[in-house]
């Protein structure tokens, strides 16, 4: 079972913009957009309008405090969010809440039984605090669409699936007492890369400890062990607590030769996780997921990353070459030399030691964790 798929999309999601020299690119979801349009998959989606996020849905997950700082720096147009990473701009509150109104647009077309999937490439924020800005997020918005399935729709079991190379650590630490929301998160190792958190031993508080899962990896896992990583996680949490909707962090950083981060995935596994979520999806919660861009700085691989993760939803075969139309368009707008693959040949690794790690892991979470057999 498939279920009808849509995605958000309109300009204004292109003014999420920190700066030419900023490694957050909006071209990132211009060159995702039209590699999915010469596929020839916009025949198969609903295309949604985004909308802006009203204060009052800001607020469910951020104080009116950091609010009002937001909208203090994007009159004046500059200054910094945070310790450095996120700078302000002419009108980021706006921007910002553009890509949140986008994610709860696909709430609202999901819940309504418009769809039942959606996408919001530019979305999967998921560093902002409920105060504070942090790495590249002004506003988290999938904290905010967790908020508002709880207050709008009264859900009372939603899971937060994040493939980012970097912990989603706004979301987590924002309900890490909170038995509604699941969360499994796999990472690298926050000894290597920002923001530093998200180890075994973070499982949650209170009436929601088991439920926060956190997957480090270490620099260079390839396919094979991610993938392992991800079946002794994901499926046995979601068959355990049995959620109402899903929403999906596909942050395509954690793909081999991200500027920024250092594990060594391929679209292979992008894949393969987006397959096992919609499949768990119509299993449990009636298909209904949210997927979110999140990170990726390395343009070739988001577009690749995020359309073969789409592609996972509406039953679409990937090709193995992109279409040339594609590949002239990127050449064009990135400057940079197109791929000419969509998946390229997995990494292999000797190394053993990298699985014995991982495997340590897992066995400590299967002890601690909702995962336990």
């Amino acid at each position: 079972m498939s279920g009808r798929t849509a995605i958000v999309t309109g300009g204004q999601l292109l003014s999420y913009d920190l700066g030419p020299s900023h490694p957050l690119r909006p071209e990132r979801v211009k060159v995702t957009l039209a590699l999915i349009e010469s596929l020839g998959l916009m025949t198969l989606l609903k295309l949604l309008q985004p909308r802006l996020a009203a204060s009052q849905e800001l607020l469910l997950f951020h104080t009116e405090q950091y609010l009002n700082k937001v909208m203090e720096y994007s009159g004046r147009g500059y200054g910094l969010l945070d310790s450095g990473d996120t700078p302000a701009f002419k009108g980021c509150f706006e921007a910002t809440s553009w890509v949140v109104g986008a994610s709860l647009a696909a709430i609202e077309s999901i819940m309504s039984g418009g769809v039942s999937h959606a996408f919001n490439f530019s979305g999967g924020l998921h560093h902002a605090h409920p105060d504070r800005a942090s790495g590249f997020c002004i506003f988290n918005d999938a904290a905010v669409c967790i908020a508002f399935l709880k207050k709008k729709y009264g859900l009372k079991k939603i899971a937060y699936i994040d493939l980012d190379a970097h912990h989603g650590d706004g979301v987590m630490y924002g309900f890490y007492d909170d038995p509604s929301v699941l969360d499994v998160d796999l990472h690298e190792d926050g000894r290597y890369l920002f923001p530093g958190t998200g180890y075994p031993d973070e499982t949650g508080k209170g009436e929601a400890e088991r439920l926060k899962i956190n997957v480090p990896l270490p620099p260079d896992t390839n396919d094979n062990l991610y993938i392992e990583a991800f079946r002794r996680t994901v499926p046995p949490a979601i068959k355990f607590y049995e959620p109402e909707f899903i929403l999906l962090q596909s942050g395509a950083d954690s793909h081999i030769n991200d500027p920024l981060s250092h594990l060594s995935i391929t679209v292979k596994t992008y894949s393969e996780a987006a397959t096992t979520i919609h499949d768990l999806a119509h299993q449990f919660c009636q298909g209904r997921v949210l997927v979110l861009g999140g990170g990726g700085y390395k343009l070739s691989n988001a577009a690749r990353c995020w359309t073969s993760v789409l592609s996972s939803f509406v039953g679409g075969r990937l090709p193995k070459v992109p279409p040339e139309e594609w590949r002239n368009y990127y050449r064009t707008i990135t400057g940079e030399e197109a791929p000419t693959t969509i998946a390229e040949p997995e990494k292999e690794i000797a190394d053993q030691m990298k699985r014995q790690e991982i495997i340590g892991v897992l066995e400590e979470l299967e002890k601690c964790t909702c995962i336990r057999n």
